[in-house]
């Protein structure tokens, strides 16, 4: 496709950087919002914590896997590139909501460590979701995907809830990882 063609679509770099993420994200075109599709109906639903973070880690990992790189080339281009930084702090606004939204649903299921706030779980949740550490343990750790997956699972139910998953749960979660090299 030609550039002018694409500027004509997008309007700018940073608009068609944005629908690359987004299509990235959610792994389709639709446009319906990552948190309105079928997986997060179902995840809303579970009646366990570990079913539950066992659907949020394999979208979580999926997503990443399509878009943790473009996302990436977004927060160490917007320190250059003016146009990306709105991009950058929508990206990190819509992190945020779906942190809240993983928090939410693991508050229904378990409470919240002693002392921790809500806030505070929507950071660590915020935190452990970001691509860059995505990126840190699959490319340069080697981690693989269901490592990865259920690295996740744990870190967020040891990080945020008052009793680690129950062995039922961790079932569903899945067995620990080794590390492959």
């Amino acid at each position: 496709m030609a550039v002018p063609t694409v500027e004509a679509l997008f309007g700018t770099k940073a608009r068609l950087l944005k629908a690359a993420i987004d299509v990235a994200i959610a792994g389709d075109d639709e446009p319906a919002p990552v948190l309105d599709r079928p997986w997060a109906d179902e995840a809303g639903k579970a009646g366990s914590l570990g079913e539950f973070l066992s659907l949020v880690a394999g979208t979580l990992v999926a997503a990443q896997q399509r878009s943790a790189g473009l996302v990436m080339a977004v927060f160490e281009g917007s320190g250059r590139a003016a146009e990306l930084q709105g991009l950058r702090e929508q990206m990190v606004t819509q992190r945020e909501a779906t942190a809240a939204w993983i928090v939410r649903g693991m508050s229904r299921l378990a409470p919240l460590r002693p002392g921790l706030s809500i806030d505070e779980a929507v950071d660590v949740a915020w935190l452990l979701m970001d691509p860059a550490v995505f990126i840190r343990l699959t490319r340069q750790r080697r981690w693989d995907a269901g490592r990865y997956r259920r690295w996740i699972a744990d870190a967020l139910a040891r990080l945020i809830i008052t009793d680690t998953l129950t062995d039922q749960d961790q079932r569903q979660a899945g067995p620990p990882g080794r590390r492959r090299r």
